[in-house]
């Protein structure tokens, strides 16, 4: 009998093929729900094209990041940023899970691995931020640990600010 597929959450150059290619699924998702949610249609190719290249992600690269790719069952299935704000705040970006793979258990382990990577970098406190209109994102934070605070920055996109002390890991 085959074993059902495992998570494997590794560390990732944030322009490696995989990491662009979840790039780019993370993107369209976002991008599209906020544009069908208020404009009823999707993203335009030519911002998608846009905006995807001009967030390259190389904030998430060593020696003041790091971005985290998930396996599931050795397929890239997800993602998850963390990079430094100062030196004791890191950040949580680009937390994301193929649609036909979510409920397996990834995204709690991708925001795990990115807090453990926090740490390493000597964070002492995790902050995030988010859309409403991302209910599952609000969701899974808030059964992590995190709480809703003051916004810490001026983003357009944000609706919902969020913190976690990663003094100790918390469950």
């Amino acid at each position: 009998m085959t074993p059902p597929p495992t998570w494997a959450i590794t560390a990732e150059p944030f322009d490696s093929p995989v990491a662009r290619a979840l790039w780019r699924a993370y993107y369209t998702e976002v991008s599209d729900r906020y544009y069908l949610l208020h404009e009823g249609r999707g993203t335009d190719p030519v911002e998608l094209e846009r905006e995807i290249a001009a967030h390259s992600g190389a904030e998430l690269a060593p020696p003041t990041g790091r971005l985290l790719v998930g396996r599931y069952g050795g397929e890239p299935a997800g993602t998850a940023g963390v990079r430094l704000r100062d030196a004791r705040t890191a950040e949580l970006t680009r937390v994301f899970v193929r649609a036909e793979l979510r409920g397996r258990g990834g995204a709690a382990l991708l925001v795990r691995g990115a807090e453990d990577a926090a740490r390493a970098l000597g964070a002492t406190r995790m902050i995030l931020d988010t859309r409403g209109d991302l209910v599952e994102a609000r969701a899974l934070y808030a059964r992590l640990g995190y709480a809703e605070t003051e916004p810490h920055n001026a983003d357009p996109y944000a609706d919902h600010w969020f913190v976690r002390s990663l003094g100790q890991d918390l469950g």
